[in-house]
Parts: structure tokens; sequence; C-alpha cells
């Protein structure tokens, strides 16, 4: 006999086929589109074509203006990388036509791409010119200084990506169904967080994805609920998708999450000031700290770093998912909606219920469903019992 409060909406956990196949090549296809970028940072720097890059980056530049020659050597580099990863991009793109998840049209997907590309452009010419200034400026403690700025950016970042990053590849309105509005602000008031507003993402035009998210800090944060999600989606099971976002906020996760981006940058910053002295003063490969040619050097140990982290970090991330959802089974009168929410997501994007261990810990950032479903069963019949 099923406890009150609790439906019937668990299907069964297997993954179909379609799942499999679905999720198995996306994962190839994030393995091969991370080998390829690895794999042009060994060639630039086992053939010295980076010295090539940034000699030419240095005539083109206005009297061999060094911040221009940085810029041009990063535009360089951009396009490289860009090109090389443009085939598994346009296969990506078919692929999730092939799956029956896209609306975008090929024309939307190629603006996509070169909006996507000239604003990676100068967010990475921004980062860059602020790094190998701080090199010239002092190139004893350069790694430390870089590192606190880049630590101010990515909360700079963090807090404008909203209201400007977000706007550029998506359109956002106020939301206007004003009982969910008011529904979902109480709850938000509930967790002691406060919105900005609540607004309706249209993912449609180009995904036939679901998704949710209480996005930016401070006077940023709002709720973006996907018209995907508005469309399917009762208002208890929207309230119950909210209600684990904001577990987040209540379980300090932003805060902690940025904490440990300082460690792990200021850890990242270390290595990368240690490679390149070794490379510099025994390996002879560059003259001088501020060398731009060593960029793809810098660029390899901190994607080396990554990934060696990335299971850790995996880790920590599923913690604070489990930790979220057992908020979102506290904060709302029935763990039901949330069960048949977690469903319709799985199934509207083509998740894997019950991903092997290996690829749990290697890829997912989140327990697989099968996992949070039991939880809030669990739950569900704990609170039913007493």
């Amino acid at each position: 006999m099923k406890p009150v409060g609790l439906v019937d909406v668990s299907p069964d956990v297997s993954d179909s086929p379609e799942a499999t196949r679905y999720n198995r090549i996306r994962r190839w296809l994030g393995i091969g589109d991370t080998a390829l970028g690895i794999a042009l940072l060994l060639v630039l720097l086992a053939t010295g074509w980076t010295g090539s890059l940034r000699d030419i980056a240095l005539k083109a530049s206005y009297h061999n203006s060094y911040p221009l020659a940085v810029f041009f050597y990063v535009f360089e580099l951009a396009l490289l990388a860009k090109l090389l990863s443009l085939p598994l991009d346009y296969y990506g793109f078919r692929l999730e036509h092939r799956f029956n998840l896209s609306n975008q049209e090929l024309r939307g997907w190629i603006a996509d791409e070169i909006k996507g590309f000239f604003v990676s452009l100068i967010l990475y010419t921004i980062l860059v010119e602020l790094l190998y200034f701080t090199i010239r400026l002092n190139p004893e403690i350069w790694w430390l200084v870089a590192w606190a700025v880049f630590i101010a950016l990515m909360i700079f970042f963090a807090q404008i990506a909203p209201v400007v990053l977000f706007p550029l590849f998506y359109k956002f309105n106020p939301l206007e169904n004003d009982e969910l509005r008011e529904r979902l602000v109480r709850l938000s008031e509930r967790a002691g967080t406060r919105v900005r507003g609540v607004y309706e993402w249209k993912l449609s035009e180009k995904s036939k994805k679901a998704n949710a998210a209480l996005a930016g800090l401070g006077a940023t944060r709002r709720i973006i609920l996907a018209d995907t999600l508005l469309e399917n989606f009762t208002p208890d099971e929207i309230e119950a998708v909210l209600a684990h976002e904001l577990g987040h906020h209540v379980r300090k996760h932003v805060f902690k999450g940025i904490i440990v981006q300082i460690g792990l940058t200021f850890l990242g910053f270390f290595a990368v000031d240690a490679v390149l002295r070794y490379a510099i003063e025994r390996q002879h490969m560059f003259e001088q700290m501020s060398d731009f040619a060593a960029l793809p050097l810098l660029a390899l140990v901190s994607t080396l770093l990554s990934l060696l982290l990335m299971p850790l970090w995996n880790a920590y991330s599923r913690r604070n998912e489990r930790e979220a959802d057992l908020y979102c089974c506290q904060a709302i009168p029935s763990v039901a909606p949330y069960i048949s929410a977690l469903n319709k997501l799985c199934a509207q994007n083509l998740g894997e219920r019950q991903p092997s261990r290996l690829v749990e810990v290697l890829f997912h950032s989140h327990p697989p469903i099968s996992k949070r479903i039991a939880a809030a069963e669990q739950f569900g019949q704990k609170s039913a019992a007493k």
C-alpha cells in the first residue's frame, strides 16, 4: 500500500536504447573535442609554431604594440581552435536533430556559432591581456595577482551573465502567469532568497529540452523558466523544480562553490607558474616570462589539471545536488510532483536514468535520476509514516 501523498510515477528505471545511444555519442563528442584541443596545444608547442604565430601577431600590430600583438595572437589561437572543432560542433548540431531534441535551423545555429566565437574572443582577450599585464608588471608574483583578478572576474561575470550574456543567445520575457509568478516568489522568500523577477526563457526557439534556473548574483538574481517547462509541467512540478534550485541557495552552495573555486584556481596558477619557469629556465623553450608564445603551455597545464580534478569536482557537485534535493522534499507539501518532474525532465531531455558507476564518477555532476527518485520516494515514505 502506497503512503498518503505519494503516487506511482516512477517508470522502468532502465534506460531506453535511444537515450543510451544519445548520451554515449555526446560523451564521445566531448572527449573528442577535448582531445583535439589538447592535440592542438601539443602540436603548437612541439613544432614551435606558437613562436611563428607570435611573430605574425607582432608584425600585424601597430609599431609592435605588445597589447595589440597579444590580441592578434589570441585571435589566431581562437580561430585555429574553432576551425578544428567546427566539424564536431556541426555533428553535435545534427545529433540534436537526429534525436528530435532541437528546433533550431541551420542559419540560426551558424549565427550562434559566430556570436559565440566573438563573445569568447572578447572574454579570452580580456583574460589574456590582464594575465600578461601582470606578468610584465611583476614576473615574480604575477600568478598571485592574476589569481586574485581571475576570482574577481569570475564573480563579476556570474553577476552580469543573466542581463548581458544570456540575452545574446536567448529571449527572456517577464512571466505573464501572475498566479505562478507570485507562488514562486513566495517560495523564494520562504527560502530567504530575494529575486529580481521571474522570466520566461524562450528555449523552444532552439530546443525541445526543458530547464529552469536561479541565475545571477545579488541585484541580478532572477528565476528563469524555459517555455518548454511551462508548457509541459504542472504548477506543482514547476514549484518543485524551483525548490530544488533554491536548495542550492539555502545550503550556501554558491558561496561554498566560490570558496572551492578560489582554492582550485590558486592551485592552478601556482602549477602554471612552476611549469612556465621550468620551461624557461631548464628547457629554454621561451626567452622570458612575458613571451605570450607560451600561452599554449599555460592552457595545456590548466586543461590537464582540470581533467585530473574533474572526478573530485563532480563528486562535490553530486553531494550538493543531493542536499538541494533534500531541501526540495522538505519545502514542498508532497514529493510526488518532484518525482514526476524528474521523470518528465529525464524523458524530455533524453537523460540517463541509470548510467554505469564509471560514467557517473567521470562525467556526471548530478546523481543519476534513478537514485534521486529513490531518495525522494524514501523521504516521502518516512514523512507519511510520521
